[in-house]
Formats: C-alpha cells, structure tokens, sequence
C-alpha cells in the first residue's frame, strides 16, 4: 500500500470506522483514540496489508481495540459498582423512544452490539461482519437473530411498549 492509497483509506473509512466504534463504547474520546490507533497499525503493516482489504483489516484492528477497552472499563466499573446502587430508571413515555432503544442496545454482550451497529447500522454483508469479527458467515447469521431477539423482546416488553 502507497502512501496515496493509505490517504485515500483514510479518507474514504475513518467516519465509518468512527461511527462504529462510537455507537458502541458512547464515548467520543475512546472512539477517537481507537479509530487512531487502528489507523496507525494499519500504516506500520501497510506493506502486508492488500490495498483492497484495507477496510476488513481497520474494522477488524478497531474491533479488537474496542473490545480490549470495553474489557478494562468494566473491570473499573464493576469496583465502582460495588460502592453504589446501580439501580437504573425505566424509560417510560414517547419521548424516551432513543433512550429506549439505547438502553435495549445495552442489554446485548459486545458481540451482539456490534453485530447489530454493523449490519443494521452500518449495513455491511454478513460475509464482511464475518471478516471483520473473525466469525464464519453462518455464525454471523445466528448470533445477529439472537441479539435482535433479546431487542424485540426488551421492546415489546410491557414497560416498554411506547
């Protein structure tokens, strides 16, 4: 990969891999760090990195990434957990459809989260999310009707019924 084409990458996917990786951790400043982070991996292995595959690889780098960082926040959380009451509110009411809907997305293991934010957000194939999560094409397939499973059914749930 030249230095044109690693422009022309980052050019063409950093708001992609960004809006990925913020819709999962909902914090813009780990999103950022990330999705620098996998850009600079992607320059240091631009001579191994096919120009066409570029995309699957800074997905795959910035999934990882996030992965490796949900798993360290939740070790802190879970101290933090432990010194208060971690009740939270029911969502009730028309308003409240985005927090709703966040909130259903918060129910789903990070596997699900992201299987979800990257078809149905981001509108990849399953062959793609595959590649991306380091999973086979039939697996994709079952786990993302599992995670929208768990969604409709937080959704439909009374409480929640809008």
């Amino acid at each position: 990969m030249t230095e044109q084409e690693y422009n022309s990458c980052v050019n063409q996917y950093a708001d992609n891999v960004y809006r990925f990786i913020v819709k999962n951790l909902r914090h813009e400043e780990d999103a950022r760090d990330i999705v620098q982070t996998a850009f600079e991996k992607l320059w240091r292995n631009r001579d191994a990195v096919e120009t066409g595959k570029s995309k699957s690889y800074l997905f795959t780098v910035a999934y990882n990434q996030m992965i490796d960082h949900i798993r360290k926040v939740k070790r802190i959380q879970l101290e933090e957990d432990f010194r208060e009451d971690g009740r939270a509110e029911q969502p009730a009411g028309n308003g409240q459809l985005r927090k709703t809907l966040m909130e259903a997305l918060n129910r789903l293991n990070e596997t699900q989260r992201s299987l979800v934010m990257l078809k149905d957000y981001e509108g990849y194939s399953y062959e793609e999310i595959g590649q991306i999560m380091g999973l086979n094409e039939s697996q994709v397939k079952v786990y993302l009707h599992r995670a929208r499973l768990t969604l409709r059914n937080y959704l439909v749930s009374p409480e929640n019924v809008l």
